[in-house]
């Protein structure tokens, strides 16, 4: 388990003097691809340009960062080849058509159903289900999905809640993230870095990685998420057919999980990936290898533990072990 969870390719966050500064692949070098480079920060504002210098046998180039993540992206040189981080391969990464990225290193596809709620980690004392949104698509008999929002279960009973409102049109400038925790409406000031932490579990903070649509969500010792909240652009829509609709930008949000302390027995969409005993039945040569069997995580609302793989049992001790860390 300790591998896994000690994996190069694990998501480091940096503070400094309380500050947050950057998040960035560990290995970076070890990992990307031959020539390529991060550009650009998760936490700007800014589109960002990619430049390749002129060598010997190449002219320099600028190009910037795809649209969906235009604030930070890879780039390769020569020839400003651009594309996202979702796309590395990185474990625990959740990105739009629910791309999830096992800890084996393996992407596959769920596309559960839209308009419902699946249990992704359920362990003792953590549960995390996903709501999906949706577009069905007539032609493929099937919905195009994506994660709107994550109910979080843990320690002893508390919920907390983060997901992106429904919007016509998208403009990052306004807020569009919706949390609660323990059934509050939490209101976090559209502030770079401003944090909120409950009295009840300072074991538990949210900080925002920009202004607007941008949050880390850690709890110490358990688990830490990014979640950046985005739109599907025209652009894709006509590539994909997605059908977006001015009525409905279909935003939602792309993810990345940390795990600090999962149990052996953790299950889960995302959970099981992270077993000693996991192995991977998919056909990880396929472009788009896809898991089936939503019905196995399929929960009855955002905050149920009534999936059928689920573990969850109150553990009030998470809360006491993550505030001993801090003393």
């Amino acid at each position: 388990m300790a591998a896994l969870l000690a994996r190069p390719w694990a998501i480091t966050i940096i503070f400094l003097s309380g500050c947050l500064l950057m998040v960035a692949v560990s290995a970076a070098n070890d990992t990307l691809p031959r020539g390529a480079k991060v550009f650009g920060s998760q936490f700007g504002k800014r589109d960002v340009l990619v430049t390749c210098q002129d060598d010997k046998k190449t002219k320099g180039c600028n190009a910037p960062c795809p649209h969906r993540c235009r604030n930070q992206c890879v780039g390769i040189c020569p020839g400003c080849k651009t594309f996202c981080l979702c796309d590395l391969g990185i474990p625990g990464y959740v990105c739009g058509d629910p791309r999830f990225t096992g800890a084996d290193g393996n992407n596959f596809y769920f596309h559960g159903k839209k308009d419902q709620d699946f249990c992704i980690v359920s362990e003792k004392g953590l549960h995390i289900n996903a709501h999906f949104i949706g577009k069905h698509n007539p032609e493929k008999n099937r919905d195009f999905t994506w994660v709107q929002a994550l109910g979080i279960m843990f320690g002893d009973n508390h919920q907390l809640y983060f997901g992106v409102e429904k919007t016509m049109t998208w403009d990052d400038s306004v807020d569009r993230l919706a949390i609660t925790f323990d059934g509050e409406q939490i209101n976090i000031p559209t502030d770079l870095n401003a944090k909120w932490i409950p009295t009840t579990v300072p074991s538990l903070s949210l900080t925002r990685t920009s202004e607007t649509n941008g949050i880390i969500v850690d709890l110490r010792g358990v688990f830490t998420i990014i979640a950046k909240a985005v739109p599907i652009t025209k652009k894709e829509s006509d590539i994909h057919s997605y059908g977006v609709t001015p009525d409905d930008s279909l935003a939602h949000l792309d993810l990345s999980f940390k795990f600090h302390s999962l149990s052996d027995d953790v299950h889960g969409v995302l959970g099981q990936t992270y077993r000693p005993d996991y192995v991977n039945k998919l056909d990880v040569r396929k472009n788009m290898p896809v898991m089936t069997g939503a019905d196995n995580y399929s929960s009855s609302s955002i905050f149920a533990t009534d999936c059928a793989v689920a573990r969850f049992r109150s553990n009030p001790e998470i809360a006491m072990v993550t505030e001993k860390a801090d003393n």
